[in-house]
């Protein structure tokens, strides 16, 4: 009996309220849908710092003929074998060093053509441009001051470089994008909130006679604010599912079918992840009306 009370209340205050109840679902299903997007976002950024710090490497450029006038460390000419055996010896001494390898100026020469096949400056450099180098990986990206402080004022070294360096800028930009959308979501959250409070508050003066007798009639307050609570949850609910699907389908046809086929180099995140998290959209989307309608109705009642 009392269940079928609350039931039929709930349908009641759907349809008395249902242009702002509309107005709760669109707020909610956007903001976790924000929410949902920070979160894959994140473990997208951190996907790739693991891929890609695991391949960066440390390059040690040698002095060449052409050097002589740029001063500093290359003034003496270029590099001597007896300074490049010297080299690469200490660097295998080191104990963050996972690896080295030589690349001479016709290496460097062979993989920038290949890298720069349809840039019309390939035409005209010439092998003896190119720099031979020592490309290092390290065992942690992170120690790369410690290869640059001992080599980057060496005889017959004309630069150390570090691709980690390049690569922050793009991370940095990743992070900012995402800390961007969950600053927009904090905004929609609260725009979500207000909605909730005067969608609960609107309902319950449009009913506040029957609310009245009950409270003559000794229902308890939880009784009282149920059927509020559960309209607030259930379009808290519906929005969330919302969310899911707009997660989901970005997912599929901006990620899979997009953005993954036109960036190969990029290793998207997989659907495990995506599933991993709608289930915290879900009690988000459930829980976040819930409270808030609890809240604002112990003030309005008076229960």
């Amino acid at each position: 009996m009392r269940a079928h009370f609350v039931l039929s209340e709930i349908g009641v205050g759907l349809r008395r309220n249902l242009t702002m109840t509309f107005a709760v679902i669109v707020s909610v299903a956007l903001s976790l849908s924000l929410l949902g997007g920070a979160l894959l976002a994140n473990q997208q950024v951190d996907s790739m710092k693991d891929y890609w710090y695991d391949r960066v490497e440390v390059s040690i450029f040698l002095c060449s003929e052409l050097d002589a006038d740029s001063g500093g460390a290359c003034e003496r000419g270029a590099v001597t074998q007896e300074q490049k055996d010297t080299i690469e010896a200490e660097l295998n001494e080191f104990d963050i060093v996972e690896e080295v390898y030589y690349e001479s100026a016709e290496q460097a020469y062979e993989h920038y053509q290949e890298q720069q096949a349809d840039s019309p400056l390939a035409a005209v450099v010439t092998p003896d441009q190119m720099q031979e180098s020592f490309r290092v990986k390290l065992r942690d990206p992170t120690k790369y001051d410690v290869i640059s402080s001992a080599f980057a004022a060496r005889p017959g070294v004309y630069e150390v470089t570090d691709q980690r360096s390049q690569l922050e800028n793009l991370f940095n930009l990743l992070n900012g994008v995402n800390y961007a959308a969950l600053g927009l979501m904090a905004l929609m959250l609260v725009v979500a909130l207000l909605l909730i409070v005067n969608t609960v508050r609107v309902s319950a003066f449009s009913r506040r006679r029957e609310t009245g007798i009950m409270r003559l009639v000794g229902a308890s307050g939880l009784y009282i604010q149920m059927p509020f609570i559960l309209e607030a949850a259930i379009a808290g609910v519906l929005g969330a599912l919302f969310a899911c699907v707009l997660i989901v389908g970005v997912k599929y046809f901006a990620i899979n079918n997009f953005l993954a086929q036109e960036i190969p180099l990029i290793e998207f995140i997989g659907w495990d992840a995506v599933i991993g998290v709608l289930p915290y959209v879900l009690v988000v989307g459930a829980l976040m009306p819930s409270v808030a309608a609890f809240f604002a109705l112990r003030k309005y009642l008076k229960v």
